[in-house]
């Protein structure tokens, strides 16, 4: 049976609130230490950037636990209690995910020796692009750290009774200063000691889990019963909400506005000391990020196998889905004093990571990109201390933005990613554009960011707006389905929708645009910048050779071009005789108008 809020508040004991109060302060002497040691954080260079020199294992366990959020510690059991194991299969989308930006975003902007990730954007195209880029990046992580901040906060109300905002206050602010004392470098290894408490906590509800259901085999058991293995799901319609494709190929670039362009993950990978540690710590993030989808996961299954399909968890008594893994974790760990405390400060340590490194990056971005370009004259002494206040200031929006948070009506999983897709995508598809077309022109860059937020915004708003009825609906019917109401997916509010109006299931028009999965915004939106951005810059006349700067643009002819000689080799038409044959060649110039115009001739004279 499921507790209720005076007996699980009687489970936090005193050793649940000592073992709490540990990580807060083993957070705050991280901070101290590097605000006294080494060059005590008097220069934008070690604050910012940790000089340096930063090795590839802190470096892997922090861009694992930059993203890995109370957000999904949370939301992804309660996601895969109610819907199994398919969400599983975003695990596939690590792989290239991580790849590209290895091999193609990491040397690039490394080689450059940036301070920050839109300092590429200048040098691709303009000043006015780069400051697009940080304003845009400022909004999407500003918004995000609502959800970070507001998620534990929640969890921390729900399982101790105490205070709601008193909690937002508290993990904001303890993050705040030990960002602010001790930069960059107190981040990353505050991640790494938080990631260790993080795989504990979550360790801790599994084993214990799995002993109460009576062992692996009647785990197993109930999960295989209850139909919570999911297969593989192989259906194309991009409107559903969980299926292989939307998972491992949407996931991909979800994956790629996180690990390739964004600027906390970009200051990682500047801050190692050489770009092979800093290309072998995305690797080394792989299997880190498994762990933690796999712990996650298995997390939802003990759920499931603990209270199955008629649980209490499903009672009006819970506000969001979210809740129920708190909920879940108090029945779970009542009878073992300390576990409950060290599961609230496993969400805790993934909220604080992400929050931290979201301030860091912000006042990175704002001082190395719209402060010092207008103040070429500062001393390092003073920029080292703006970029302290900046931290500062960062942290009191954010806890400003939870209360936001506190207002939306959506799952916490969902409307972080979709934050993320909304205006992640955009920033992906400028860097995307820059990289890779070399005839792209900054007329274009500015039209292409501005066309993809324009879709982000109206298929991502249109999409909230469209499950508005639903739930009017639902709950002129009965008000205990608040909880599912608020929760479905865009599928089942269609049918919903189309059963009252007795319209057909399948959603067209625009509705079946605004049905569109949240999985897929990072691809759709990242695709309209690119296609917008290089009809524009066509239009508006292509950038010449010459006026690239030297690193900026990836080779990618140069690197595919052994594998597109392969194909290109003298081959005989289907259906003629041997002498009739096309013959391909492909220059060793990076020159992307000859590429296309020899795959052009291929196309045309051999109509294979």
């Amino acid at each position: 049976k499921t507790p209720d809020t005076e007996t699980i508040t009687s489970y936090f004991t005193t050793v649940d609130f000592v073992l709490f109060a540990l990580l807060l302060v083993a957070s705050m002497v991280i901070g101290l230490y590097y605000a006294l040691s080494g060059g005590r954080q008097r220069t934008t260079q070690e604050f910012l950037l940790a000089d340096r020199s930063m090795k590839c294992l802190p470096l892997s366990l922090s861009l694992m636990a930059s993203f890995q959020s109370a957000v999904a510690i949370v939301g992804t059991p309660a996601e895969v209690y109610a819907n199994g194991t398919q969400y599983w299969f975003i695990g596939c989308s690590y792989i290239l995910g991580l790849l590209i930006p290895a091999h193609i975003f990491i040397p690039v902007f490394y080689r450059l020796q940036l301070n920050s990730a839109y300092q590429y954007l200048e040098l691709r195209f303009c000043k006015t692009v780069r400051i697009c880029g940080t304003i845009t990046f400022i909004f999407q992580m500003v918004i995000y750290m609502g959800v970070g901040v507001y998620t534990p906060a929640l969890a921390l109300n729900a399982v101790t009774g105490f205070h709601l905002w008193g909690a937002v206050l508290a993990t904001g602010l303890i993050c705040t200063v030990y960002t602010t004392l001790g930069g960059l470098k107190a981040v990353i290894w505050t991640d790494v000691f938080q990631t260790l408490v993080m795989f504990a906590g979550q360790l801790a509800v599994i084993i214990v889990g799995v002993q109460q259901v009576g062992g692996l085999s009647d785990f197993w058991r109930k999960i295989r019963e209850g139909d919570r293995i999911s297969s593989i799901d192989l259906n194309p319609d991009p409107t559903v909400r969980h299926t292989f494709w939307t998972l491992a190929l949407g996931g991909v670039f979800l994956m790629l506005s996180l690990y390739g362009v964004n600027q906390a993950q970009v200051q990682r990978y500047l801050s190692s000391r050489t770009e092979k540690e800093a290309i072998m710590s995305c690797y080394m993030a792989f299997p880190c990020l498994q762990i933690a989808l796999g712990l996650s996961c298995l997390m939802g299954l003990v759920m499931f196998a603990c209270y199955g399909d008629n649980s209490t968890l499903n009672e009006q008594f819970f506000t969001s889905k979210d809740q129920m893994v708190l909920y879940f974790v108090m029945d779970m760990l009542q009878n073992f004093p300390g576990l409950p405390g060290l599961f609230v400060a496993c969400l805790f340590s993934a909220s604080l990571s992400t929050i931290s490194s979201a301030f860091n990056s912000l006042a990175t971005v704002t001082m190395e990109d719209l402060i010092k370009p207008h103040c070429p004259s500062m001393t390092e002494a003073r920029a080292t201390l703006l970029s302290k206040i900046l931290a500062f200031l960062y942290g009191l929006v954010c806890l400003a933005m939870a209360y936001v948070f506190h207002l939306m009506n959506s799952s916490v999983l969902q409307a972080a990613l979709s934050i993320f897709g909304m205006v992640g995508g955009p920033l992906l598809g400028l860097f995307c554009l820059g990289i890779f077309f070399p005839w792209a022109n900054s007329t274009g860059a500015v039209m292409g960011l501005f066309a993809g937020l324009v879709m982000a915004f109206w298929v991502g708003i249109g999409g909230f707006v469209t499950q508005m009825p639903s739930s009017i609906i639902m709950h002129s019917q009965n008000c205990t389905d608040t909880v599912a109401t608020e929760n479905m997916t865009m599928a089942t509010v269609t049918a919903i929708l189309t059963a009252v109006t007795d319209k057909p299931s399948k959603p067209v028009g625009l509705h079946g645009l605004y049905s569109l999965s949240y999985m897929w915004y990072s691809a759709l939106n990242s695709s309209v910048v690119v296609l917008f951005g290089l009809l524009v810059s066509l239009l508006t006349g292509p950038m010449k050779e010459q006026d690239l700067t030297r690193g900026t643009v990836y080779p990618l002819v140069e690197k595919i071009h052994p594998f597109l000689q392969m194909l290109a080799k003298p081959k005989s038409c289907l259906g003629s005789s041997p002498e009739h044959r096309v013959i391909c060649t492909i220059s060793q110039s990076s020159n992307v108008y000859n590429l296309s115009c020899t795959l052009v001739s291929i196309v045309v004279d051999c109509e294979c």
